[in-house]
């Protein structure tokens, strides 16, 4: 979010999943640096492993990573049982 799209492989999906996994739980714990880890992860992997879009590239978007400075309060009205990013097909 903010730093551009990136297009990632199907195979880093479950990676991606398991990251929001863990992101969801430290929400539901309430662990806000677990929480901020776990975004951080998730968009250093998506940032690492993907391809970078131009800027005028209007594809549409599957997901959007969450800010690494998302507040629990904020990753709470985000929760949506899906986790914090929706369900990445596998």
């Amino acid at each position: 979010m903010g730093d551009g799209q990136y297009r990632v492989d199907e195979s880093l999906h479950d990676r991606l999943n398991q990251i929001d996994e863990q992101a969801t739980a430290a929400v539901e714990s309430g662990d806000e640096d677990e929480l901020r880890a776990r975004l951080e992860e998730l968009t250093r992997t998506v940032t690492e492993a993907g391809e970078r879009l131009e800027d005028d590239d209007l594809s549409a978007s599957d997901l959007m990573v969450p800010p690494g400075d998302l507040s629990l309060e904020e990753a709470r009205e985000l929760y949506s049982g899906d986790g914090l990013i929706p369900d990445i097909p596998v």
